[in-house]
């Protein structure tokens, strides 16, 4: 596996420490509900990344049957965080699976080549490719307001060349409900404390003048950090509102849980399907199933890449320090970490 050293992860970092930086991170996150799955963050302003979580990672064999991936939207996030390896109990471990720079491209079909399956638009006639002149972090602000993304990911592990396509899923274009008020919490019977109560003096077995005390003396008491409660709660609300992390800003118009989906673009990662027949006499350039193979390029070079699979926390470590999730566990002293079962890597 291929190392990022530190000087030229930091160098990485500070080239893009401006508006139109394009940063771009995936984390590892083995979370203990959520279950094992692959962060993708985009830079898009000096101080803020887009941000999509895909449960088996990205899509590195062109032949495979489950090339499309769900690719949830989440919070914006910090630039900072792209940095970031840490663990803890309740949110699990998270390693920089890659990290580099990232490029968008025109998402229109090119006329000139021949139309594939990648290729193909989706859109209307009338939607326009962001402008050759602006910066990448512009492109991928007006490709995200299109709702349709071609990336190319200049990482450390990703293969030279290494493009995807984000399509976002109409049924989802939506805000969802916000709940007001603080988080219900759990109340346990232990933390209610109970004052004596005098004997009864009557025939019933509480006084109407006591009712009103008995009431208040088994509502539990304001915790001593009620104030600090409260504050995480306001924080919390302020969170799902603007749908970004305290000191990032969501300009770009994120919504929590929208659902896109990401698949590898063939073309444009250096492979072509094969033509030549499959046995039947059929061509498979034209069959329904197509073998993708590498291209060639310019002075006999070879374009695309040998397949690669995102096989999980058991196996994948850190680009930059080389650790896996459970080492980062151990660094940061997490002890009873229970990891949540049934994920399995795509490897067909």
């Amino acid at each position: 596996m291929p190392r990022l050293p530190i000087a030229e992860w930091v160098d990485l970092y500070q080239r893009n420490d401006h508006p139109e930086g394009r940063h771009f991170v995936i984390h590892q996150h083995d979370h203990p509900v959520a279950g094992p799955h692959y962060d993708l963050r985009l830079q898009f302003s000096k101080t803020s990344s887009v941000s999509w979580s895909i449960m088996y990672g990205l899509p590195g064999d062109p032949n495979s049957q489950r090339l499309n991936r769900n690719a949830t939207e989440t919070r914006i996030h910090c630039l900072w965080n792209h940095l970031i390896e840490t663990a803890s109990l309740k949110t699990g471990s998270m390693i920089i699976w890659d990290t580099g720079e990232y490029e968008v491209l025109p998402y229109y079909a090119d006329k000139s080549l021949p139309e594939t399956d990648d290729s193909r638009s989706e859109d209307s006639d009338d939607a326009r490719s962001p402008k050759n002149f602006a910066s990448d972090s512009a492109k991928l602000q007006e490709a995200f307001q299109n709702r349709k993304i071609r990336l190319r990911l200049h990482g450390t592990r990703l293969p030279k060349d290494y493009t995807v396509m984000l399509r976002m899923d109409k049924s989802t274009d939506y805000a969802r409900p916000i709940r007001n008020g603080p988080k219900r919490r759990r109340k346990h019977v232990n933390s209610i404390r109970m004052t004596p109560r005098a004997p009864s003096t009557s025939d019933s077995d509480i006084e109407p003048s006591s009712a009103s005390a008995q009431g208040s003396a088994t509502e539990p008491p304001e915790p001593e950090n009620a104030e600090a409660t409260h504050s995480d709660d306001d924080i919390d609300l302020q969170i799902q509102k603007n749908n970004a992390y305290p000191g990032s800003t969501n300009t770009i118009g994120s919504i929590h849980q929208r659902r896109w989906y990401l698949s590898m673009d063939r073309a444009n990662s250096g492979f072509e399907p094969r033509n030549t027949s499959n046995g039947t006499g059929a061509s498979l350039s034209t069959s329904k199933k197509r073998l993708w193979v590498r291209s060639h390029g310019t002075e006999n070079t070879m374009r695309g890449f040998d397949s690669f699979h995102v096989r999980g926390p058991d196996v994948e470590r850190s680009i930059v320090t080389g650790r896996s999730g459970k080492d980062v566990l151990e660094d940061e002293k997490v002890e009873g970490f229970v990891p949540r079962q049934g994920w399995r890597p795509v490897l067909n």
